[in-house]
């Protein structure tokens, strides 16, 4: 085959596979090189929420007034290692300068744009695979324990329905109508509809890979630790096997993906945001949407294996051994929005995010090399950005037209 219809894609998560599956259906030969199989590290562990609505970033006007609570809290939503502070400290830094109104308005439009029509593209990977149902239709309820009611005259609110959402406050009475389980001390709750939720995440990934395999693209385990140029405008790329040659390489490798290209002369600002989630697989509840509570910073949902509960932020080394005193922090806070929740057995799990200072991913060219792209960065977004991604990937690699002002994914930006 012409080598310019060659691709290879470095990593198997949700990214790299609707990447896979965009590139085939544009006619590319794919290869995906992983150390693990599809779906089984970040992509395995998130919250399953897949919305056109989750336009708001973290870096919001104020966040800065929680900090010092946060890091003094050992069981608090967010913590920084102490080992990692001076790596940290420069992009916590960037973080606080996109913590502006216009920012976070700007940065809420490339997140929309990022997440549009992904339920609809979703339902055009799983059809005819037979495992349709991993993604249902669902709410969003933001719960709330105290204070007054919420008049979503607030940024988050006002960004989301800049974009459309519909959202509606729900007393008490009205919460239980729809959740029966959630605990009579919270008085108030946002709905966010027509959104989706995944019921198994990791298996989205897998059976998406299946379909990619099925179409062509060819699957090799191997753990990829160095990538050189060729002369041809090609890439080795070094294994404990030997090497690989990719006449273009697409990086989808998440947050290992600034080591990998650091010897190439790209240095982004992207670190690793260590992420726990629980679950509890015999929670004698059930729960029928995506539950988040915002004091506590976490989400909740009911999944194939149980009910899960994921929420906390660690930034540190992303090789680090995990801390799993933080994923048991989250058991009583999810004891707290159910309480007749059965915590046990339950299993924990920590996977790291790929995160900018801006929240944004890098879906662009990199460098000085014309076959070298990036899809990575994706934050805590990237179920729900994956197929918009792989869209734009598709056009960068084929040259089809793709009607977006796309510099606030560019690599660019960081200049």
């Amino acid at each position: 085959m012409n080598e310019d219809r060659q691709l290879t894609i470095l990593g198997a998560g949700i990214v790299g596979i609707c990447c896979a599956l965009e590139a085939i259906e544009a006619g590319l030969k794919v290869t995906v090189i992983d150390r693990l199989p599809p779906g089984e590290a970040t992509s395995h562990g998130n919250a399953g929420v897949i919305s056109p609505w989750s336009v708001v970033p973290q870096a919001m006007p104020g966040v800065w007034k929680s900090v010092p609570k946060w890091f003094l809290d050992p069981k608090g939503p967010v913590k920084i290692r102490w080992l990692d502070l001076p790596k940290t400290l420069p992009w916590v830094w960037q973080f606080f300068r996109h913590a502006t109104e216009a920012e976070a308005t700007r940065v809420s439009d490339a997140m929309a744009w990022l997440q549009q029509d992904n339920m609809e593209i979703y339902a055009r990977y799983l059809r005819g695979t037979g495992a349709e149902h991993l993604i249902q239709s669902s709410h969003m309820l933001t719960v709330q324990r105290a204070g007054p009611a919420p008049d979503l005259t607030d940024l988050a609110s006002r960004l989301r329905l800049r974009h459309h959402a519909d959202l509606e406050v729900l007393t008490g009475g009205e919460i239980r109508e729809i959740e029966p389980h959630i605990s009579p001390d919270y008085t108030f709750a946002v709905m966010l509809r027509n959104q989706s939720r995944a019921t198994d995440p990791g298996r989205l990934c897998k059976v998406l890979a299946n379909k990619a395999e099925r179409q062509g693209a060819t699957f090799i385990r191997h753990e990829v630790t160095e990538i050189s140029p060729q002369e041809d405008g090609g890439f080795n790329l070094r294994h404990q096997d030997g090497k690989h040659t990719a006449p273009r390489l697409l990086i989808c490798t998440g947050a290992w993906s600034r080591e990998l290209l650091k010897p190439l002369g790209i240095d982004l600002p992207l670190i690793g945001e260590r992420g726990y989630h629980l679950v509890f697989t015999d929670p004698g509840v059930n729960v029928a949407n995506s539950i988040a509570d915002a004091g506590a910073k976490i989400i909740l949902s009911q999944m194939d294996m149980g009910v899960r509960v994921a929420g906390t932020a660690e930034f540190g080394d992303a090789n680090a051994p995990p801390n799993y005193a933080r994923a048991k922090a989250l058991e009583p806070l999810a004891k707290r929005l159910l309480p007749d929740l059965k915590t046990e057995p339950v299993r924990q799990w920590m996977g790291v995010r790929p995160s900018f200072p801006d929240n944004l991913p890098v879906i662009d060219r990199l460098g000085r090399f014309e076959n070298l792209h990036a899809a990575f960065g994706h934050s805590h977004y990237g179920l729900g950005m994956a197929p918009q991604t792989a869209r734009l990937v598709r056009a960068l690699i084929t040259g089809e037209q793709f009607n977006r002002d796309v510099s606030s994914v560019s690599t660019g930006r960081f200049k």
